[in-house]
Formats: C-alpha cells, structure tokens, sequence
C-alpha cells in the first residue's frame, strides 16, 4: 500500500480533532455514495463482531452478503486494522 504514497492522507486525517472536523474532512474528500459505503461497512464489521448472521447483517445494513463476506475475512486475516478499531472504541 505504500506504493500508493498514502502517508499525506492518512497524515491529514491524524491531525484531525474531533468528530465535527471528521465529519467535515470526509464530506469534502468524498462523496456521498462513497461515505455510505465506509458507514455501511463499519456497521456490518460491529456487527459481525457481535456474532450477527450475515445475511442479517446485509438485510440490515444494505450490503451484499458478499461485502458482508469480505469484511469478515480482512477481520480475521488482514493487517489488523479492524481488531485495532473495534478494540479502541471500547475504550
């Protein structure tokens, strides 16, 4: 991913401070479409935490059961970043 040269992004998004910069941050960076997918995404990886079959996962949300599939795989064997996050907001 580094070939991407992502640092300045995620830079920008580190130096933001609170929810209501977040918020503004993303609604200028993408679209709606684009927001919708990432809030879908993030609800179904909550859910699929909780043990939540995934067919109910993407009736509630509005994913594929594909999508839902694939969240579940980068869960258990990505890079981490969902475990971190998920962890961290139980703080």
């Amino acid at each position: 991913m580094k070939e991407l040269k992502l640092d300045s992004l995620f830079d920008a998004v580190l130096s933001l401070k609170n929810v209501d910069e977040c918020e503004k941050f993303f609604r200028d960076l993408c679209t709606l479409s684009e927001l919708k997918c990432m809030s879908e995404r993030w609800e179904a990886l909550k859910m699929i935490e909780e043990g939540v079959p995934y067919r109910t996962i993407a009736k509630k949300t509005g994913t594929s059961t594909a999508t839902v599939t694939r969240i579940a795989h980068w869960l258990n064997n990505g890079t981490g970043g969902y475990k971190m996050a998920l962890e961290r907001r139980k703080v």
